[in-house]
């Protein structure tokens, strides 16, 4: 491996996450750990706060919870393959992505639609399009 990655030391929080590609920059991972969005063994953590390998780090980011263990501290940011070996990912599976109905277009220049037209839409959208009392 490079000079960067090694099995023993510790490194900032903040350095970590963004240097194993949790986060696309490394102000995102400190706006994070400030927000409380980071979590090492279970505390909330300042951006400063130092992690080593066997730690637990639990990142809610993008609307999702990831929760790995440090296996090698990371100084400067690497590769995908090399960050895939700097830690052991633990996070649950994404959610799987609802399913979009498709929206009704009408054709251009085809005018206002009807009281059916409108419902026929309301109703394929998912929309309470019953009666109003």
């Amino acid at each position: 491996m490079t000079a960067d990655v090694s099995d023993e030391g510790t490194v900032r929080v903040d350095t970590w996450i963004w240097s194993v590609r949790l986060t696309k920059t490394r102000s995102q991972a400190a706006s994070a750990c400030r927000a409380g969005h980071v979590r090492v063994n279970g505390d909330r953590v300042k951006p400063a706060h130092a992690v080593r390998s066997g730690d637990e780090v639990r990142v809610f980011h993008a609307g999702r919870e990831r929760v790995v263990v440090v296996s090698k501290t990371v100084r400067k940011r690497v590769g995908p393959p090399v960050a895939v070996q700097c830690y052991v990912d633990n996070s649950p599976p994404p959610p799987p992505r609802e399913f979009v109905a498709p929206v009704a277009i009408r054709d251009r220049g085809a005018g206002r639609p009807t009281k059916r037209d409108r419902r026929e839409m309301e109703r394929l959208q998912g929309g309470g399009g019953g009666p109003v009392r």
